[in-house]
């Protein structure tokens, strides 16, 4: 039998003789295995209370090279294509279909982030980022113009602070990392290599790391505090949309966070940008003169 070619049927006849976790992994993808297909490691594992690297050997034991090779196998084998575009979407939705499923569960994605956020973490973290001497915001990939935008928003409330998605740019300024110094690692699977490389760099050089990433990743074990942002979307096969969102609300969050903290002077601060900016604004008075 090749095995690649029926998954169903093979868990089905064998599950019986599984181990007690794989028997939770295998009961999960016969009774869902749309869903299945569309998950994250992270998630499967939380829903069947077993590790990744459990999943993985269950994956192994299946004769696939990992999650994602079972993922698309089982996909071909359950008849979906896959978009790579977003989940739930498919080839046929017209405009007034994509339009609803792309906002409603982006709409229900964050409100799930938001009610999952812990005050007092939240807290300490604008405290942190508040009392910084410089903030670095490591982001690579998609997350590099999320990492762009809390650059943005950080340096109006005067606080000194890059934005960086180079992974050599990175290491290079980890090295000379100093106490005071922050990095906000962001990153929605947690496992990129070189960030997480970087990130232990800067936190032997006595800098303080926040993650902003999912729960229990590797980057979050790293990291001197972490805001845990599960998002169920997988990254391997859809588009970064749902998560990028939510990691932007995060520090959409932090960053009035740290502006409330510093009150007048922050206030000050923006008013003197904002006069600024006006006079570089094309005004009504100059369209007319235009004419």
């Amino acid at each position: 039998m090749n095995v690649k070619s029926n998954i169903i049927q093979k868990i089905t006849k064998e599950i019986d003789s599984y181990s007690a976790s794989y028997q939770r992994i295998g009961k999960l993808i016969l009774e869902q295995p749309e869903k299945i297909v569309k998950m994250s490691i992270g998630r499967l594992s939380q829903l069947a209370s077993v590790s990744d690297p459990t999943i993985m050997r269950f994956c192994a034991m299946l004769g696939f090279s990992g999650f994602k090779d079972f993922k698309l196998q089982l996909a071909k084998e359950l008849a979906i294509k896959e978009n790579y575009l977003h989940l739930g979407i498919e080839d046929n939705d017209n405009p007034n279909s994509y339009i609803r499923k792309v906002g409603i569960t982006t709409i229900s994605s964050l409100s799930e982030v938001i009610n999952s956020l812990n005050e007092d973490l939240i807290n300490s973290l604008v405290d942190t980022l508040s009392e910084a001497d410089k903030i670095e915001f490591w982001g690579q990939g998609a997350s590099a113009v999320v990492a762009q935008d809390a650059y943005h928003k950080f340096f109006r409330a005067g606080i000194s602070c890059v934005a960086s998605s180079d992974p050599h740019m990175q290491c290079m300024s980890a090295g000379v990392m100093t106490k005071g110094d922050v990095v906000v690692a962001i990153s929605h699977t947690g496992k990129s290599y070189d960030l997480i490389r970087n990130v232990k760099i800067a936190k032997e050089q006595g800098g303080i790391i926040i993650g902003i990433t999912m729960d229990k990743s590797p980057l979050a074990k790293e990291c001197t505090m972490a805001v845990g942002v599960n998002v169920d979307e997988d990254t391997d096969i859809y588009l970064p949309m749902i998560s990028r969102l939510a990691h932007l609300l995060v520090l959409d969050i932090l960053a009035v966070g740290v502006m409330l903290k510093k009150g007048k002077e922050a206030t000050d601060r923006m008013k003197k940008m904002k006069e600024a900016l006006m006079r570089i604004k094309y005004s009504a008075s100059e369209e007319m003169a235009d004419e």
